[in-house]
Formats: C-alpha cells, structure tokens, sequence
C-alpha cells in the first residue's frame, strides 16, 4: 500500500491519502480541474467531463482505417477466437463501433444499454444521440489478452461516392472522443490501396494532438512484390506526411496480419521482425496505462487553462446593455487576436490554444453574456496541482510500477512466438547451434586456430594485446568488442585460449552479420572445456 500526503497545509487542513495513482488521478480531477471547467463550460466546447470509469478502465486499442484493410481480421489475428457481432468481407462490413472486452460470457450489449452501465467508460458517448448508440456495441468474450486490454473496432472510413451518405453522426467527432481516453491508435492500410478518401482525411486530422498515440500498419504486404512493396511504402509516407503535421517520421509497421499462408513469402524474416515491434509496443500498454492516464489528465487541464483565458477575455470585451451582437460578431472575428493577447500576457505556448476555425464555429451558438469573468482562485488550485500534485503522483506511478510485476499482455497470438522454434530469431544470430548436440563454433574453430597459433600464444593463452590486433580487423566498434571480449574470456583471467579465441571470432561473425550480441552468453556457446567451470 502506497500513501501520497499533501504538503501544503495552508491549502488543506487535513492531508490527502491516496492509496492508487488512479484515487488520486480521481480525487485530483473532482476537486481541483473540474470545478474551473464546469465554471467556464469546457464541457460544451471541448470534452464532457470524465468519470471515474475513465481513470479505472483497462488500456484499450483503436483501430482506424478505410474499408476493407483487415481492422476486424487484426482483432481476430490477436484474440486466435470469433468475437460477437463479427463479420469479415471485402466490401464495408462493420458498419458499427464494436468495443470488444472482457466478459464472463459471450454476449453483445448494445449502445443505449452500454452507455447507462457506471462500470463502462462509455456513458458520455449519450450525448451523440441514437444515430450512434444504434450503431454502437459490445462485444464480451471470455480470452486472456482482454483481460490486460480492451480493442475498439471502427467502421470501415468510405471513399469516392460512398462518403456522401451521411452516417446520421458527426463521425470524426466520435473518433476524436475515444482518442482522448484510448491508449493506442492503430491506423491500417491495405497495401493495395493506399489513397486517403476525403473522411479519412477529416478523421486523421481530427486525431490531432494525439499523435504520440498513433501507430501506422500497412497490413496485407505479403500480396506483393519486394520492389512494388519498397514503392508502397515510399508513397504512405508521402501521403501521411500531408496530413499528419509532426517533424518526427510517424511509426509504420509492416505485415500481414492474419493467419492464413503468406502469398509471396520472400519478406518473411521483415515480417515477423516487424509483428515482434508491435506486439511488443501493444504488451507495454497495461504497464504504461498509469502514466498515460496523468499524462491525458495533464494535456485537459492545461486546455482547460487556455479556454478559462478566452472565455473570460470575451465576457470582459461584452458592454454591458447595448450592442451585443455587433460585438459579438467583431470578436468572433479578431479571436486569433484575443488568442495572441492571451498568449504574450500569460507565456502560455501557442500549442495550448484550441483550433481557431473550430473555436469560432462553437461560440456562434452561445450566448457571451452568460460567460464567466476571470476567477483567479480556480486558476491557482489547477496550477498548484500541475506545480505539485502531479509531480507527487508520479513518485507514486513509479513506486507501483517497481512494486507491481511485469505488466504484459498475454495470451492469443502474443503467446505463439514466446516460446519453442517459432519464437523470432530462434536458431538465429547468438542462437544458431541452439539444438545441435556438437558445439556450434567448432565448424570454423579450424580457421581460427590457423591465426590463433600466429599471435604467439604462452601456455596456449594470447595476451589481450594480442587479441586486441586481431579482433579490431573486423572494424567494430571498442564498445562492441569489449562485449565481446567478456563474453568470451569465460575464466576471466585476462587473456584466451584457442576455443576463446574461437569463440570471440564467433561472436564477431554474428554481429557483423546485422544480430545482437546477447547480455550473457547461452549455454550452447559455452565451449566444452569450460562448460564445468560454469556450473
């Protein structure tokens, strides 16, 4: 049990005892942030409020993407298991947001029942009305990887003629809403089609903000050629990179991810390299769910700062009998001149603000006269918890995280290349040799003899001097020979044997090959002589 206690005891009288970071992420929100966005009506222009649903809900993925690019095949491919309501095709199959989690039975609850459940971190999704909540579902199922995460899958994004029928919801809203509180975003592509329709495009600009969360898959690569593949790939960045406004280069994974037979399998080893990363990137969610949770927390209540800001510089623009709308329509106008104002009297980043165009559209419907004037207390309370609450919680994310084991995903496909031959790299690299009976190095140990006995060796041992001319031959870096060089002294007595100096060279090969040298030397490249030493 962790305990967090204030430190400010002119602002409490009695200190705080959190006993979760989830308690205090709670307690931190319902006392400090809400009150400053109910005061200014965050709510109505930027996120309903959360609840606590929203900091005790597992990790959970989102899969974006147009029609037809493998979205629910991906779920299918995780899980090894048919979830409820699922249905697989090359034209728009899902027309639902299916929220796939752990259940005790297999069962679907539909939108306008999910939504009332205080268990569930879906019950503002009401206010998109029953356009949506009739189009939207969980699908519950009994399988271990839903014990650590939940999955939503989206509808198919349309293209061409398709996008003008309206769905009956703001669509890129919703995605906006489950990109505030999901953990991943997961967009794919289908190799054969990699044109980005105008709701597409709508719909990652909508993501804006969050894309630290954004993971691209360009799914279905194994349907073509290495050269087509290599032109692909060159053509997804070009096109991502019009849309998604970041200097760093966005994560793209490379694969086919269901599990039938690969159609052309000359990339299989980039494949399999390339599942490995993004398993092991969805596995770290559970462990890293805390953090991001405050990190979210921390992103909401910086824009609530800002919008208390704007909202206070309009009330204070208003006159106060006549003219109103007049005003109202000049400031609406100039916003991009409050928002300057704002910025060079509080030092606040230009990042923080809202989007212009945006913000302009949603105060046309409001009435200024019912904003608030700046309250300088409710502005303290959020900043004192973001100069010190928060960094007291992060001691304690750390302190679980050091206390809990190892979160991880577990079950479905993640389990069926953890162990045995068919784990990545098996029989690979250091690996090689891993169930030979005869010591793996023995195969060139005649070469390496050959120059091992021209560095005159003492006693059958070379110096490290000795060894120090040969090895650098291979151009390695010192800091990877130094690896090396402990790896293979075994009876750390400063110099080498021949089946030593066999197995340095050995080493070397594996690295010069592209593979990484291992921590600790396996036990199938202990050489014989010295494998009673170790014991």
């Amino acid at each position: 049990m962790f305990s967090w206690l204030g430190t400010d005891d002119r602002r409490r009288k009695d200190p705080e005892v959190f006993q979760t970071v989830s308690e205090g992420l709670k307690k931190l929100y319902k006392t400090k942030l809400l009150p400053l966005e109910e005061h200014y009506k965050f709510h109505e222009f930027h996120s309903p409020a959360l609840e606590d649903a929203d900091f005790d809900n597992k990790p959970m993925v989102l899969l974006v993407g147009q029609y037809s690019t493998g979205k629910t095949t991906f779920i299918r491919y995780l899980l090894e298991q048919d979830f409820p309501g699922m249905r697989i095709g090359p034209e728009p199959t899902t027309d639902s947001f299916i929220a796939v989690m752990q259940g005790v039975v297999e069962g679907i609850v539909p939108g306008n029942a999910l939504v009332v459940d205080p268990k569930k971190p879906f019950r503002k999704l009401n206010a998109f009305g029953n356009a949506f909540l009739n189009r939207f579902v969980c699908a519950q199922l009994p399988n271990p990887v839903l014990e650590s995460i939940s999955v939503i899958d989206t509808p198919g994004i349309l293209s061409g003629e398709k996008q003008r029928i309206s769905r009956g919801y703001d669509f890129a809203a919703v995605l906006e809403w489950f990109a505030e509180r999901v953990d991943r975003i997961i967009l794919l592509f289908d190799a054969h089609k990699l044109d980005i329709s105008d709701e597409f495009s709508q719909v990652i600009k909508a993501l804006k903000n969050h894309e630290d969360k954004m993971r691209v898959v360009l799914n279905k690569a194994d349907q073509i050629e290495t050269q087509q593949l290599m032109r692909v790939y060159g053509a997804l960045m070009w096109s991502l990179g019009k849309i998604v406004n970041t200097p760093e280069v966005i994560r793209v994974y490379i694969g086919s991810f269901w599990s039938h037979p690969l159609l052309i399998p000359d990339n299989r080893k980039l494949f399999e390299a390339e599942e490995q990363d993004l398993f092991r990137d969805i596995q770290s969610l559970p462990r890293n769910a805390a953090l991001r949770k405050l990190n979210d927390l921390i992103k909401r209540a910086r824009l609530a700062k800002v919008h208390a800001y704007i909202i206070s510089s309009l009330k204070k623009e208003m006159p106060s009998v006549f003219g109103k709308d007049n005003k109202k329509k000049e400031l609406i106008n100039n916003l991009g001149e409050i928002y300057a104002r704002i910025e060079r009297e509080h030092q606040i980043s230009p990042g923080d603000f809202p989007n212009l165009r945006k913000m302009q559209d949603q105060l046309q419907a409001q009435d200024f006269s019912k904003f608030q004037p700046l309250k300088s207390k409710l502005l303290e309370t959020v900043e004192d918890m973001l100069a010190n609450d928060i960094a007291q919680l992060m001691v304690l994310v750390r302190q679980e995280e050091s206390q809990r084991p190892t979160q991880m995903v577990k079950g479905g496909a993640f389990e069926g290349t953890l162990h045995g031959p068919f784990g990545h790299g098996y029989g690979e690299g250091a690996g090689e040799g891993i169930d030979d009976a005869e010591w793996v190095v023995a195969r060139d140990k005649p070469m390496y003899d050959e120059i091992f006995y021209t560095l005159s060796p003492v006693d059958g041992k070379i110096t490290g001097a000795n060894a120090k001319k040969e090895m650098v031959r291979s151009k390695l870096p010192n800091t990877v020979l130094g690896k090396i060089w402990k790896l293979a002294d075994i009876d750390k007595d400063g110099m080498l044997d021949d089946e030593e100096f066999a197995l340095a060279n050995h080493l070397i090969k594996v690295k010069l090959e592209g593979h990484e040298l291992p921590n600790e030397l396996p036990s199938h490249l202990l050489p014989p002589s010295k494998r009673k030493i170790t014991e």
